[in-house]
């Protein structure tokens, strides 16, 4: 595997899917996206994080959890509040969350070896 993708354990577990359109000039963006995928990786029930952001500022990062609860206490902690609030104010033109409950995933080209929960 390589190190772009998260290590995930065997399903149930949680993705949240951030999609977003960034705002032009970084306004600090930058040093508060690093801080915010290290809390993330650290907070209880966080698996893991696979991110990408073309040359036209349109960007996915996908968090994997192992439950709702820890999804749920990371949305609330007090300095993801305040970059979220930024992010409304200045980073973003548009975005969409979604959150999804993962039942099976494959990995490839080598086989296409499901793993069910």
């Amino acid at each position: 595997m390589t190190p772009d993708f998260a290590p995930l354990p065997q399903p149930p577990y949680y993705a949240v899917i951030f999609t977003a359109q960034r705002a032009d000039g970084d306004h600090g963006y930058a040093a508060m996206a690093a801080r915010m995928s290290e809390m993330a990786l650290a907070s209880p029930g966080c698996l893991g994080m696979e991110s990408t952001r073309n040359e036209d500022g349109f960007g996915i990062t996908v968090s994997y959890w192992q439950d709702e609860a820890s999804i749920l206490a990371w949305k609330a902690d007090a300095q993801h509040l305040v970059a979220q609030q930024l992010g409304q104010d200045r980073w973003y033109t548009h975005y969409r969350l979604r959150v999804a409950k993962v039942e099976r995933h494959y990995s490839g080209p080598d086989g296409r070896a499901s793993v069910r929960s």
